[in-house]
């Protein structure tokens, strides 16, 4: 099947590692050209040179709370391969902890990444697309039930849900569509990290596996193959849906 996604140009924050690194793999593989933005040089020239170098691909350095992030991204993907179709908005986890554990400065510094550096990327690109332009949001399954230990994460990603509905609303007469992915149990330096808090990594991986109905753990790969297809051509039709990429954890439809 052809995406379609040949010479198409993307925008991928946090495309540097994990879930948005294998997203802008897939695109690229797929015939896309990408920005990918990281906050360090080194993530950020490793990423550029393993996705093919500056024909297929351009490394920025940029933090998605900093509020000139949106115009250099843009002017990037502009300078480089001179047209823009589409963004996948991806953003490290933010911190672990219960809500007594969390103080003010980790909650604003999370909002303004997590939260509010989304809506105003997607605000900005927005204003650059045109009919056939895409925006995507990587977020997490506590958009629909909170996750121990991740009281940010619970409180930020279903509010960045609900904005990704709206916004499909406004911008779907204009031509553009607007997708959210899901991602839970995909293998990644996050997952790990979180059940090693727990003090028996294995067994927590042993019970997390447990609950899932495929019994295994997901592929970053995985993860990038549906990202791919919801930002190409292909799934032009689809617009303010979540897609749960979980193995079958969620249970409802």
């Amino acid at each position: 099947m052809d995406l379609g996604l040949k010479d198409r140009v993307y925008i991928v924050t946090g495309g540097t590692r994990g879930l948005g690194r294998a997203a802008a793999r897939e695109l690229v593989a797929d015939g896309a050209r990408v920005v990918v933005s990281g906050r360090s040089e080194k993530s950020v020239a490793a990423a550029e040179k393993e996705l093919g170098g500056a024909a297929r691909a351009v490394g920025v350095v940029a933090d998605n709370a900093d509020t000139g992030t949106p115009d250099r991204l843009i002017a990037a993907a502009r300078d480089a391969f001179r047209r823009l179709d589409g963004v996948l908005i991806s953003v490290g986890g933010p911190p672990a902890g219960t809500s007594d554990t969390i103080d003010d400065d980790h909650w604003r510094a999370a909002f303004e990444s997590v939260f509010l550096g989304a809506v105003r990327l997607s605000r900005t690109v927005a204003a650059e697309l045109g009919e056939g332009g895409v925006i995507g949001f990587v977020l997490s399954t506590s958009v629909y039930e909170p996750i121990p230990d991740l009281a940010i994460s619970n409180a930020f990603r279903p509010g960045l849900a609900g904005y990704a509905k709206s916004l499909a609303n406004e911008l779907g007469p204009s031509g553009i569509r607007v997708v959210g992915l899901v991602p839970a149990h995909i293998e990644t330096d996050r997952v790990r990290e979180l059940y090693e808090r727990s003090g028996d990594a294995d067994a927590a991986r042993e019970r997390a596996t447990a609950g899932v109905p495929l019994r295994r753990y997901g592929t970053p790969d995985e993860f990038g193959r549906s990202a791919a297809f919801l930002l190409s051509p292909a799934a032009s039709y689809l617009t303010g849906v979540m897609l749960s990429i979980d193995g079958g954890v969620r249970r409802g439809f």
